[in-house]
């Protein structure tokens, strides 16, 4: 298991940093990012990048590998063998596709070493403003009086946005008619359109309608209200206890890469987030910024992967054929 070695980094390691590290890297850098280019993980892998670059005194070349819901880019980060590529992943591939996919042809458990979390950002409940509901106590009602009578869009099951929303209805004992789609921006105009009634997506990806009055807001995903959305209550303000969730990203290896290596990617990783220009840039575009320890990543994905698991398990949830 890939966190045991990660709970021996501590700070005697980083003292005690062996020459490996400082010889490497030789050539220069691969970074997989299994989506395409100005997707979430491509942002902040590109910053990430940029500053490896100068600090590792090598190139780190962005190779975009986008398919199948982030899963293809993911198996090529784990399947490869030289020892000079990394990749940015999502909690999808990395903690909900193995309950999803019993094929996967990589294990994230065995095949990939976390080295940091990137960034995490809130998803928030909306619906269309023409549906009578303006809280969440009253769409729960409205959804139990018309049972099965709604939709609700998502980029595809076992995605954040679709989980999100099943939790929610398994929470309160409600239904609705899902709605998969190749991508938010579809979704967003059948939900604007009044093709599809709901929707959870990242608050990135909806704010301007939510500004303007083109959709309607009912909760957001995170422990805290957001400064972006100040007037929208949390889940458990909202009365759903124990349901924050969010969508993340961050940094990995292949299981192959050498620990004193994840250790030094780990350190720089954090100094590139940290940089003040970066964090604003990421920030403004609705990222919480958050850095950490390998061993902190592999807890987070280890956590997500048993949470969703178990949801995915009890009520059979499949990917689309």
């Amino acid at each position: 298991m890939t966190i045991r070695r990660h709970l021996l980094l501590g700070a005697p390691a980083l003292l005690l940093r062996p020459a490996l590290a400082q010889d490497w890297p030789g050539r220069p850098l691969r970074m997989i990012i299994p989506f395409p280019a100005g997707a979430t993980p491509d942002l902040a892998g590109r910053a990430v990048a940029t500053h490896f670059a100068k600090a590792l005194g090598q190139p780190c070349v962005i190779e975009n590998k986008p398919g199948a819901g982030g899963n293809i880019g993911t198996d090529a980060i784990a399947k490869a063998t030289d020892e000079h590529t990394i990749g940015v992943s999502i909690n999808g591939p990395l903690a909900t596709a193995p309950a999803l996919f019993p094929n996967l042809p990589y294990d994230p458990r065995k095949d990939l070493v976390p080295i940091s979390l990137l960034t995490r950002t809130a998803q928030v409940l909306v619906v269309n403003p023409r549906l009578p509901p303006t809280d969440l106590g009253g769409f729960v009602t409205y959804l139990k009086a018309n049972p099965g009578k709604l939709s609700f869009g998502s980029i595809g099951s076992g995605s954040g946005g679709h989980l999100a929303m099943v939790d929610l209805m398994a929470r309160t004992g409600t239904e609705m008619l899902h709605v998969p789609y190749r991508g938010f921006p579809q979704a967003t105009v059948d939900l604007l359109a009044g093709r599809i009634d709901a929707m959870v997506i990242i608050v990135a990806g909806i704010l301007p309608q939510l500004r303007d009055g083109s959709a309607r807001a009912l909760a957001v995903t995170a422990e805290q209200r957001l400064p972006t959305l100040p007037d929208v209550p949390t889940l458990a303000e909202a009365g759903i206890a124990n349901a924050a969730s969010y969508a993340w990203n961050g940094l990995v290896a292949p299981i192959s890469m050498p620990s004193a290596r994840i250790d030094l990617l780990a350190r720089e990783t954090a100094v590139a987030l940290n940089d003040p220009a970066t964090r604003r840039g990421l920030e403004a575009a609705g990222f919480e910024v958050a850095p950490g320890t390998p061993a902190a990543f592999a807890a987070l994905i280890a956590a997500e992967a048993a949470r969703w698991g178990a949801l995915i398990a009890r009520l059979g949830i499949k990917p689309e054929a």
